[in-house]
């Protein structure tokens, strides 16, 4: 059996879309973190960096105990791997999908999760943080415009852990207020190819997808102690693993 750590995030639904994908059994463990779940010691020994989620696989590729398996790109590759889907094993595609995963990973998580964080989040307001990763968050979605012009999905022809890692983030861009229909058709009518996938509408919303109907821009109000989990103290606490 599969076991899904996770959280109701762009990150969490990679995995569960890509595990609805494969047709996988497997338990959804649920955390709060809000409430500090990432950080308890049963957790910081499956994953030491604190994040979300974190795959175990009781059957693991090329048997023997447990694998744990956390960042979302070396989840995907592991699932694709171990269930022969969704990343090509000819070189060249493969090479293809997997340089838009590292896209995924490098650049549209890290700096659209900056451009969350200073719209959404930050308490303090701050015009220029805010200006500079919006922009790079446009300049991202120009470049996916550019590649999604002739193509079905990100590399080509074939679906893939490409096409999973990027959806949940551009998901959220309505959070922001940066929408796919108005200035980058081609990567909305992908957007809706991939939301039109079985697999991808029942594991997008794994947990709790409240949070995509949001208006844009809307402030989340952290109280002290959400707040100290995500981005204060109880943050940057140094912790041992049990």
């Amino acid at each position: 059996m599969i076991k899904l750590h996770t959280v109701p995030t762009p990150n969490g639904h990679k995995i569960s879309i890509a595990l609805e994908e494969l047709g996988v059994d497997y338990e959804v463990i649920p955390y709060d973190i809000t409430k500090g779940d990432q950080f308890k010691p049963e957790f910081l020994a499956l994953n030491p960096n604190n994040k979300l989620p974190v795959l175990v696989d009781d059957e693991p590729l090329g048997g023997g105990e447990p694998i744990v398996v956390f960042e979302t790109g070396a989840i995907l590759i592991y699932l694709a791997d171990k269930y022969g889907q969704l990343l090509s094993t000819e070189p060249r595609q493969r090479y293809a999908e997997l340089q838009w995963l590292m896209f995924q990973m490098a650049s549209v998580g890290p700096l659209q999760g900056q451009a969350h964080h200073y719209v959404r989040y930050a308490r303090v307001k701050q015009d220029y943080a805010q200006e500079r990763y919006l922009n790079e968050t446009r300049r991202q979605c120009q470049v996916l415009e550019s590649q999604l012009a002739d193509r079905n999905y990100i590399a080509g022809d074939n679906f893939s852990i490409a096409d999973i890692a990027l959806w949940p983030w551009l998901r959220a861009l309505p959070l922001i207020d940066i929408h796919l229909q108005q200035d980058y058709p081609a990567t909305h009518a992908w957007f809706e190819r991939v939301a039109a996938r079985p697999g991808v509408e029942r594991g997008k919303d794994v947990i709790d997808g409240y949070v995509y109907m949001l208006p844009p821009n809307f402030y989340m109000e952290l109280d002290e102690r959400t707040w100290s989990y995500s981005f204060g103290n109880e943050q940057y606490k140094d912790r041992q693993r049990q």
